[in-house]
């Protein structure tokens, strides 16, 4: 006599589509957020090194790029912290015809859904880092 299957491919399917949907949206929803900072961190260093090319005053510069920044981490639901931000001059003043600046721009992604206690004894966070180098005009006064 011939066992009975009746019923079971929907719960096999259910069963199924559960195990390999789960991961699959954990996958999307953390690419989603580290694409969020690589668009965040790019935007910021891309506007850091412009406002330090073009802005005369060192402490005004580095002032104004530090909002820059918070403003474009901001953008995508992201808090700028106290080492988001690194700025380097290849001359002093900044603003110097012709001179280098650098800015780098680091977030730490946190892995969704992660408990606080896992966090503590694995690493749980993704760093994402950009660094934009642009020319400061030749003809600005410093």
């Amino acid at each position: 006599m011939r066992a009975r299957d009746e019923g079971s491919a929907a719960v096999e399917f259910l069963a199924v589509g559960v195990l390999l949907l789960v991961p699959l949206a954990y996958l999307v929803l953390t690419l989603g957020r580290v694409q969020a900072a690589t668009f965040a961190a790019e935007a910021g260093a891309r506007e850091a090194s412009r406002v330090l090319a073009t802005t005369s005053g060192d402490a005004r510069a580095a002032a104004r790029a530090e909002a820059a920044v918070a403003l474009a981490l901001a953008d995508q639901g992201f808090a700028a912290g106290p080492g988001s931000l690194v700025l380097e001059c290849a001359q002093r003043p900044c603003r110097s015809p012709r001179a280098r600046v650098a800015a780098t721009v680091r977030v730490e992604v946190a892995l969704p859904l992660v408990p606080g206690f896992v966090r503590g004894a694995v690493p749980a966070a993704v760093p994402v880092q950009v660094r934009r180098v642009a020319l400061a005009d030749r003809f600005a006064p410093s």
